[in-house]
């Protein structure tokens, strides 16, 4: 059975892509960074504002490449060594099995049941119960598989809220997730926007397979369409920003729901809201938060 050997090296910021670089020059068949502090209390967030983009790696890295297990490890590091000009490199080496992969993927990723009423379910799954609202979603490139807490929030959130005639407006679609959600709860119209062309492919994309009709714009502004209902499922340095445009979206008396929100930014994101929006006591699920309220009639 082939075998691959993964090399992974512990790097500052400022040697990570240089190493990156080397090592797939050196024949890496993939290289990888990731936060050496990945899921600890260390973990470092990268966040950005619009048009303003924080820290693009972090300060200190673990790189994994790849390389077939024919390949010298010792001579890869060698040379790694005499390009960069480090004298020393940290390193460990594992052996990785060839698997099935599509089936090792897939079976990380079960149906997701949100309030017993809606189920996410991959293509590869049978939907557990048939006659619930089912939701045909796969894993991919933009943000919303139904599985990080503040999609959960939002979608309980949606299930409890919708009306059959509610203009629903999703502000930051991702995947379209919350979209198909909104529409499967019987609301009469919805549109989703997202600044990220790949989003606006995928949303279209998941709202055929799950024959839903949806209208997806790419926006980098402004939106001219008016909701009773806004959710936003986005950085809260986004929500921040974006306060004005989304208050103007929002019918008198409309609701809104805000999510991506950690605990320590609820008291700024309230400052901002509460000039367009009488705001509910937030919503919390492991460490994030969803806001929500309704908009004053005068503002």
């Amino acid at each position: 059975m082939a075998a691959w050997i993964n090399l992974k090296i512990l790097a500052t910021e400022a040697y990570t892509h240089l190493i990156s670089d080397t090592l797939i020059e050196l024949g890496a068949l993939s290289s990888s960074i990731a936060d050496s502090y990945l899921n600890s209390p260390n973990e470092e967030a990268l966040f950005g504002k619009p048009n303003h983009p924080g820290n693009t790696i972090w300060q200190n890295n673990t790189i994994e490449s790849l390389f077939d297990d024919s390949v010298s490890i010792d001579t890869i590091i060698h040379e790694l060594k005499t390009i960069t000009g480090l004298s020393k490199i940290l390193y460990t080496l594992e052996t990785v099995e060839e698997q099935n992969w599509v089936e090792l993927t897939q079976l990380q990723f079960e149906p997701i049941n949100i309030l017993d009423k809606l189920w996410i379910v991959p293509s590869w799954h049978t939907a557990p119960n048939p006659n619930a609202m089912n939701i045909i979603l796969d894993p991919g490139l933009a943000f919303g598989t139904g599985r990080h807490p503040t999609t959960h929030l939002c979608l309980e959130w949606l299930i409890k809220e919708v009306s059959s005639n509610d203009h629903i407006l999703d502000y930051g679609c991702g995947s379209g997730i919350l979209s198909i959600a909104a529409k499967k709860c019987g609301a009469k119209e919805v549109v989703g926007v997202d600044i990220d062309s790949q989003a606006i492919i995928v949303s279209i994309h998941n709202a055929k397979e799950n024959h839903v009709d949806i209208q997806f714009y790419n926006s980098e502004s402004t939106v001219t369409y008016k909701a009773d209902i806004i959710v936003a499922n986005i950085l809260s340095s986004a929500l921040s920003v974006l306060a004005p445009i989304i208050a103007e979206a929002c019918k008198p008396y409309g609701k809104i729901a805000l999510s991506g929100i950690l605990k320590e930014q609820v008291e700024m994101l309230t400052q901002i809201y509460s000039e367009w929006f009488n705001l509910n006591t937030p919503i919390h699920k492991e460490g994030w938060i969803l806001m929500s309220g309704a908009k004053k009639s005068i503002t």
